[in-house]
């Protein structure tokens, strides 16, 4: 598979919004003229959430007509150019399906990050990015894939973000439906070339090993989900890949999945056979449960 995308800078002509009404959320996604989306506006809580680096201002005025009366509290930005997207900590809290995609990275930019004066004497200084730019387009494209797997909900999947297996690890997103278990991996390797093997994959011909960690991780929740559930539980590995230039996939990988995060929810859309509504559901209430992955 080869994929092919445009200009690494996001164009902001012509924003288009789209009413999404599911499971008791009541939103409007702001898009990019190619599909992606840019920003989701929470019309109950009047919560903004910025996906990728696009001003809110132009996203603002897309909504507007839309909202004649729109009131948007000002975010707290951190000085990653994120807003929080305030939720249960990721090391804390009974019920992980109240965590936001990128908890995990979020702690850990809140951690990381430098003082203002420090990394503004960095930036004048040009000593290169700062420690906390990987953490930062991590959280990105986080967001960037959440926003395209809550599509997902309304035929029949459920989601969960952020699953914490160990103090250092977790699991980004977990996909729960009708066509199976997966265990998403974001990637950002924005305007890059990717090759995935068998075992490992390329970027830009560099080697990593995505491939190799992504099947472990769906092993082990597959282990972790069929103790909880008390049958069987197969997990697939998926690797998104966010704002790649081109993608290429082996033909002879069949366990572990790799994808443009824009085309997360055509690949998934129509996957059934695998699981009823009842076992879905079953699955579900013990994958959102904290202690399910506490001895993991």
């Amino acid at each position: 598979m080869d994929v092919r995308r445009g200009s690494n800078k996001p164009n902001t002509h012509d924003l288009q919004v789209t009413p999404w009404r599911r499971f008791g959320q009541d939103r409007l996604y702001v898009n990019l003229p190619d599909g992606r989306s840019a920003a989701w506006f929470d019309r109950r809580t009047s919560e903004l959430a910025l996906l990728i680096d696009v001003e809110r201002e132009k996203v603002l005025a897309a909504l507007a007509p839309y909202l004649p009366d729109l009131k948007v509290p000002q975010p707290r930005v951190s000085a990653e150019g994120l807003p929080p997207q305030d939720a249960v900590p990721a090391d804390g809290g009974g019920d992980l399906a109240a965590n936001p995609p990128g908890a995990a990275l979020a702690a850990k930019l809140a951690e990381l990050r430098p003082g203002f004066w420090r990394g503004l004497v960095r930036r004048l200084l040009r000593r290169g990015r700062p420690e906390t730019e990987s953490w930062r387009k991590g959280l990105a494209g986080e967001r960037m894939v959440a926003a395209e797997l809550d599509w997902l909900t309304t035929a029949g999947w459920r989601v969960l973000h952020s699953i914490p297996l160990s103090d250092t690890t977790d699991i980004d997103h977990l996909l729960i439906g009708p066509g199976g278990v997966f265990s998403v991996n974001t990637k950002y390797h924005q305007g890059s070339r990717i090759w995935v093997g068998d075992e490992a994959a390329t970027v830009n011909g560099r080697p990593y090993p995505h491939v190799r960690k992504s099947r472990a991780e769906a092993q082990r929740a597959s282990r972790i989900l069929t103790r909880a559930c008390g049958f069987e539980v197969a997990v697939a590995g998926v690797l998104a890949f966010v704002e790649a230039d081109t993608l290429k996939v082996t033909p002879s990988l069949r366990d572990v999945y790799a994808n443009h995060h824009t085309q997360l929810a055509d690949a998934f859309a129509h996957a059934t056979g695998v699981w009823s509504p009842d076992r879905v559901e079953r699955i579900y209430t013990a994958a959102r449960d904290r202690r399910t992955w506490l001895p993991a």
